[in-house]
């Protein structure tokens, strides 16, 4: 799989379009397009969309679609899902469609892939818990066989004749697997596969670079963060993450009524503004040089929405371009500023 190289520094925008309180769906996706939009102008090299089903936490329920609105909409910026669930799509069909808008857009797409929770949609969309739990090594291999061109299968969740893959994959697909920590299983999946990690929010530097060591390749991995820069990034951020947290965790419904997410909003907001760069823009360059030092990642994604407003948001991602990114930049002078 195509992988970049170890020492190229890359900057992301990671777009979870949480709707907040009072606001509607359709204004939540223009705001992600808009911020999409203004990532490319403030030169950072790529933005990646969550994917989420009935619930305000994200109201984009198809990355891969949203990505392809963006491609269109864009010229330069890399273009990433983050993540296309595995438990509830066909690997067949997401693979089609990364073969199409992969072609459309010279190679600007990437995919990461990720096993999906236990949640209420794979009731809606029929593919079962038994998917969700014992199917996500399987559909991994048919989605990587499908994007050579070739698809078959002859397992306990697929099983079908081989046929040509339309269009024909014009090269390799670029996958990140996420995982949860480093005993989650799909560290193991990855490894195995030559695939690196999406490494998540809720995670700091110790443990991201123990799942990293758990994986045994130290190079292309990206890491997911929260930042917001401003004397009174914290202060934002207290003020609107936990209210958006709380409507959105407690939405989670579970297939078989098992609990769901259980943290308390309030102490998850101090903790993701501890691990994560939020603050003035020294403080920020300061806590992403050193995460960037601790964990090896060269592949850092934003998350830029906890003001919890359009202006918010694009203020953030233009004072990240201006203030962050280059001084980030300038401490690596081989890495280009561009993907």
């Amino acid at each position: 799989m195509v992988q970049r190289g170890r020492g190229q520094l890359r900057f992301g925008v990671f777009l979870v379009s949480g709707r907040f309180p009072g606001q509607a769906d359709g204004d939540v996706l223009r705001r992600s397009v808009r911020a999409a939009e203004l990532a490319e102008e403030a030169g950072f090299d790529d933005v990646w969309f969550a994917e989420h089903h009935f619930m305000p936490y994200g109201v984009c329920p198809s990355a891969i679609t949203l990505a392809a609105h963006v491609l269109g909409r864009t010229s330069r910026i890399g273009v990433g899902t983050a993540v296309s669930v595995l438990s509830t799509t066909h690997p067949v069909a997401l693979a089609e469609q990364w073969a199409m808008l992969d072609a459309v857009s010279g190679g600007r797409l990437r995919l990461g892939l990720g096993r999906g929770g236990p949640w209420q949609d794979l009731e809606v969309f029929g593919t079962g818990l038994d998917r969700y739990e014992t199917g996500f090594e399987e559909t991994l291999d048919v989605f990587l066989r499908a994007t050579t061109g070739r698809a078959e299968a002859a397992g306990r969740h697929f099983a079908f004749r081989e046929v040509p893959v339309v269009p024909a994959p014009e090269r390799r697909p670029d996958i990140v697997v996420a995982c949860a920590g480093p005993k989650s299983d799909a560290v193991r999946l990855a490894a195995e596969r030559g695939l690196p990690m999406l490494l998540g929010l809720h995670a700091d530097d110790e443990e991201k670079a123990a799942t990293i060591a758990a994986h045994g390749a130290s190079a292309g991995h990206v890491s997911t963060v929260l930042c917001q820069v401003g004397a009174d990034a914290a202060d934002v951020v207290r003020a609107a993450l936990p209210g958006w947290l709380a409507d959105g965790l407690g939405a989670h419904v579970t297939v078989d009524g098992r609990p769901g997410p259980s943290r308390d909003p309030a102490e998850y907001t101090e903790r993701l503004c501890a691990i994560h760069p939020v603050g003035d823009a020294a403080h920020c360059v300061r806590t992403l040089e050193t995460s960037l030092r601790r964990t090896g990642v060269s592949h850092v994604l934003m998350l830029v929405e906890a003001s919890g407003t359009p202006e918010g948001t694009y203020a953030n991602i233009a004072r990240i371009g201006t203030e962050v990114l280059p001084a980030l930049r300038a401490s690596s002078p081989a890495v280009p500023g561009s993907g």
